[in-house]
Order: structure tokens, then sequence, then C-alpha cells
């Protein structure tokens, strides 16, 4: 496999901090031996696969699911566990240029049924996965954003049907979100959730409809013919239809329609130990919004239900020894920044992953041009809980020949270029980076 990042990023290290791992116990599964034959195979074991193989189970179809590592262990169990609106970075006037005013208002309510999706399985399969935060809230993080939250405070009523709040600088006290902020917007759609619990509890209720899931067996080819046939290092597996759900851990070649298509980007949460309750007090952040500032290389953050606080942050150009403790030191410092009454608090668990971007700026969901049976979702922008998991289950439908149960935007359906310079595209976001630091001052 070709990957543009140094192997690191692909390896166990920046994991290991995880704190999503040490809540729930991981599964036992085999790996791929032997030589099987299976309907649909789907390559990857995050929100994206684990739905589209949970509703294929569920309608009766064989199905079996490959991961390079164990459900779960790319950005699926790394993220913040925001389930909220997002997966593209389109401003309505750039959808309505390129898909018109229609297209614009699928997308939006597709955002939205996206969240309800999550809930809905949730529910169903009684998945408890510490839910909390009744939305989102955005600050401002300086005063000049104050007037953008005016602004998309009235888009969103426009958008999502729902009434958000504006909350001025001299109120944010009192509502619990004491910090360096310019005043608040919170829109009441979207929870926060623990996103490893929940990715297991889809893999378990996939298990138990009938699919069959293999971990550390990565697909390192596909034979395309009447049938794929994918290679693994002690098996194969044959399927008539192929759903490819890897991400921002995608390769380059496998199949190489994904070569350039697509943009990983690091993202760095850490989380501290258990918070007294008079050093929450002290802070004067009380909340357990799932919030989030407005920089463009933004910080997002919440005090969960255990009381521990998480803190997460954009960055990070190189995957190696040097960088990793650099980005580490970064994210510390931001956070005692903006909390500077926690900057005693240890910090226990620091991880890092791959988020995914591409040049169209919203995921593609939809047929693999040229290979024909093949699909893929990928690209959610840093927004995949909600989104990648309602793509997955529109993936299921298509490879059926279905009508989708849920709507299905045009705007998930136009191809993503290429980006340019290929294998060496990381050298984009050096400049991009620049630019929006500059803008966040």
């Amino acid at each position: 496999m070709k990957r543009i990042y140094e192997p690191l990023a692909y390896g166990g290290e920046p994991i290991r901090g995880g704190y999503w791992q040490t809540t729930i116990d991981p599964f036992e599964l085999p790996s791929l031996q032997g030589t099987h034959r299976t309907d649909v195979a789907v390559i990857g074991g995050g929100f994206t696969g684990l739905n589209a193989a949970l509703q294929l189970a569920e309608d009766g179809a064989e199905v079996t699911l490959l991961d390079a590592e164990t459900i779960g262990w790319g950005a699926s169990g790394r993220n913040g566990g925001f389930c909220c609106l997002g997966g593209g970075i389109l401003e309505n006037t750039q959808i309505e240029k390129r898909y018109g005013k229609d297209a614009r208002r699928a997308w939006r309510q597709a955002e939205k049924d996206a969240i309800g999706h999550v809930a809905n399985l949730l529910e169903t399969h009684q998945i408890k996965a510490d839910t909390h935060s009744t939305g989102e809230t955005l600050l401002a993080h300086k005063p000049a954003r104050w007037s953008l939250l005016k602004d998309y405070a009235e888009q969103a009523n426009q958008d999502y049907g729902v009434t958000p709040e504006l909350i001025q600088t001299k109120d944010l006290a009192q509502h619990g979100l004491n910090g360096p902020f310019h005043g608040a917007l919170t829109i009441p759609v979207g929870f926060a959730l623990n996103p490893l619990k929940y990715a297991l509890g889809i893999a378990q209720a996939s298990l138990t409809a009938g699919a069959r899931l293999y971990q550390n067996s990565p697909v390192t080819r596909i034979e395309q013919g009447a049938q794929f046939t994918l290679h693994t290092a002690q098996g194969k597996l044959t399927a008539k239809r192929l759903i490819i759900a890897t991400n921002g851990y995608s390769s380059e070649d496998v199949p190489a329609w994904l070569g350039a298509r697509f943009m990983p980007v690091q993202s760095s949460v850490l989380v501290t130990r258990p918070l007294t309750d008079s050093e929450i007090q002290a802070a004067g952040w009380t909340s357990d919004q799932m919030a989030f500032d407005s920089r463009g290389l933004l910080h997002y953050f919440r005090l969960m239900p255990d009381r521990r606080f998480l803190f997460g942050m954009r960055g990070g150009i190189f995957a190696n020894a040097r960088s990793d403790a650099k980005i580490k030191t970064l994210i510390r410092k931001d956070f005692e920044q903006m909390f500077p009454t926690w900057a005693h608090v240890e910090t226990p668990h620091l991880w890092s992953g791959l988020v995914c971007a591409n040049a169209k700026g919203a995921p593609f969901t939809g047929p693999i041009p040229e290979m024909p049976g093949a699909f893929a979702s990928l690209s959610y922008h840093g927004n995949g809980v909600a989104m990648a998991s309602y793509c997955g289950a529109l993936l299921a439908d298509l490879m059926q020949d279905k009508a989708t149960r849920q709507p299905y935007p045009d705007v998930l359906k136009s191809t993503p270029n290429r980006i340019p310079f290929g294998s060496k595209r990381r050298w984009l976001l050096p400049p991009l980076y620049a630019m929006m630091g500059i803008a966040d001052r």
C-alpha cells in the first residue's frame, strides 16, 4: 500500500495515549485466513464501513468486512465524539453555484438527518455511548467573529429549521461557558458521545445481524474481473460487490482510483484526569455543551460526563518523533492559554489521528468510476461521526440497486478531482495553515 505520510502515522504510536480505548474492551475478532466468498466486501471498520455492513446484513445480504487493524482503530476511534452538523466545508453560496438551490437544501437536511440516524441507532441497538450536550456551541475567539455568529444564527434557522441561541460576552459565565471568548452561538442539533463505544456497538449489531468481521487483515491488492478478489497476507476474499470505506487511512493504490483524491489532515486530542467540583467552578466552565471556537485552525472541547475535559486541535504536517513531540507541546500550551485555571491539571491522555478532506470540499459517496460494482465514501472534513454513518447507510442501499431510504443529495454524488502534486500534496498544507493562522489573529 502506498500512503503519503511517514510510517509513524499508520502505526500504534499516535494512538498509544488514547482515552477511548481505556473505556471499553476491544473486540476479539479473527484475521482473514484462507479463501472465502461473499456478496459484498467492505474494506474499513470505521463508521462508514460498519453502518454499511449493518444495514446490508439486516437486509439479508452476505457481507464481509475487513479492517487493516481493529474495529474503530482509525478516525472512528480517535475523534472528539462530536455527533454534529457538518461533513463538508462549502458555504451555501458555493453549493448553490455548483449544484443549485434544491441541492443546497437537500444537503443541509442530510446534515440534520445524519444526526438523527446515529441517535436512532443508539436507541435501536441499546448502545450506551455516554451521550450528552444539547446541540453544539460555537464560540467567537475574537470580537470581529461575533457579527459572523449573528449571521450564522440566521442561516442556521433557515437551513435546519431550528432556533439558535446567541449568547453575548457578558452572559457567557452564567451559561457555564467562561473563557477568553467574545460571544457564543448554540445550535440545538446534535450531541456528544464516546465514539469508540458507538463504533463497537454498531460492530456488535452487525455481527448479530449476520455480518462477518475480520481484523488485522489489510487488503494489499484488489483484482478486478467479473468479481473482485481482495488479497490479504494470509487470505483471499472474492466478492460480487465492493465498498471502500478507509477515509483518511486510505492508500493511494488500493484501489488506484483513490490516488490524490483525498487529503489526510492531522488532528490531536488531549483528555484531562477527572476534574474536581472546585476546579470546575474555579474555571467557570460548567457546561456540558460540545463546543468549538471560530478559528480556521479550530479548537474543539467539552466537559464529559465523567468530569474529564477533552480538548482537541487541528494541525501537524509531519509524522515523526520530533513533530509528534512538538504538537503535544503545542496542544498543551493552547489548552493552558484557553483555560489557565487548569494549568496544573494533568492530561494523561494525548493522541492524534488523520481526518480526511478533498478538493471539492464535501464528502464523496457513490460508485467508483471505471470500477463497476465498486463504491466508496470518504472525506468528511473532520465531522464524520454523523455524516460517515449516514453515508455508510446510503452505500448499503446503492449496493443493492435500491432507492436510498434516506435522501441522497447531489453534493455527495460528484466525484472529487485529484489534488495537485500527487503523493507530495501534503506540501500544500503549510501555506494554507499559514494563511489560516493569519486570519485567526
